[in-house]
């Protein structure tokens, strides 16, 4: 009891930290909210400019769905990168917490943050689109059940980024960048992935925001009861069970690797 006391302090420590981080930091937290929020409403006014409200809400639930889910997969894959920035990653290594814990703390206040930052381009669309926006017909349960299976399954897929700037020190976050941008296109965040080319709709397979993406967008414009979506479900249970602990121990191993071969630096 005494040690599930102490990891749960740290990973605490570390959402703390994080917290310290984002206010010591606030100007830059400022652009990139604004950034996403502009973002977001340029993509809706495309839906306005249709005419179309069907199409106004698909776009507007994957813009902010998809800013939520970028934000968490952000924060967890930059997870070394930001010890390096900080000049921490020899004390973070060195402490006497297990890195599930470590990463546990960064994963909490991802989506934590995630949610604050989401909350507010939610607020810009409201009231930019005040008529246009409508949740008469939103099943709640299936928004909310759609969001945490989101939001676990793409952990481990953040987890398995994460390693690129462990091992590659001057280029492993332009590599998860890239990651990133493949989940974007392949997700169907802005269409149907019936629109991409067959090989690209294999890919959206093993994209978690796929299958979180169509749970909400169905969950909100249609109404329909989260257990009406079980085949939106299942991969996304599958994924958070095997992609979680998949990627604890992949960066286990990747960070035996980079000690044993002095990768883990700050710099190249």
């Amino acid at each position: 009891m005494s040690a599930m006391t102490h990891e749960l302090k740290a990973s605490f420590a570390f959402i703390e930290r994080n917290f310290f981080l984002s206010r010591r930091y606030w100007g830059w937290e400022l652009a990139f909210l604004v950034y996403s929020a502009a973002g977001a409403l340029s993509i809706a006014f495309i839906g306005a400019k249709q005419g179309d409200p069907r199409l106004l809400l698909t776009l507007m639930v994957g813009a902010i769905f998809w800013n939520y889910l970028s934000v968490v997969f952000s924060w967890i894959a930059e997870t070394i990168q930001i010890e390096r920035w900080e000049g921490t990653l020899e004390y973070t290594f060195m402490a006497p917490v297990r890195r599930s814990t470590h990463l546990f703390g960064a994963v909490a206040y991802a989506m934590v943050y995630g949610l604050i930052h989401t909350a507010a381009i939610v607020v810009a669309m409201v009231l930019f689109f005040p008529d246009e926006v409508t949740v008469a017909h939103a099943n709640v349960l299936t928004i909310g059940g759609f969001m945490v299976l989101g939001s676990f399954s793409l952990v481990g897929v953040a987890m398995l980024a994460a390693i690129l700037p462990l091992l590659f020190v001057e280029r492993g976050m332009q590599m998860a960048f890239v990651l990133q941008s493949v989940l974007l296109l392949v997700s169907g965040v802005y269409y149907s992935i019936d629109v991409l080319p067959g090989w690209m709709q294999v890919l959206s397979w093993f994209s978690p925001a796929t299958y979180a993406l169509d749970g909400v967008r169905k969950g909100l414009i249609d109404g329909v009861g989260l257990t009406a979506l079980w085949g939106d479900i299942w991969p996304l249970l599958v994924m958070g069970t095997l992609f979680i602990p998949f990627g604890l121990w992949a960066f286990g191993t990747a960070e035996r690797y980079a000690k044993r071969t002095g990768k883990l630096k700050r710099v190249g």
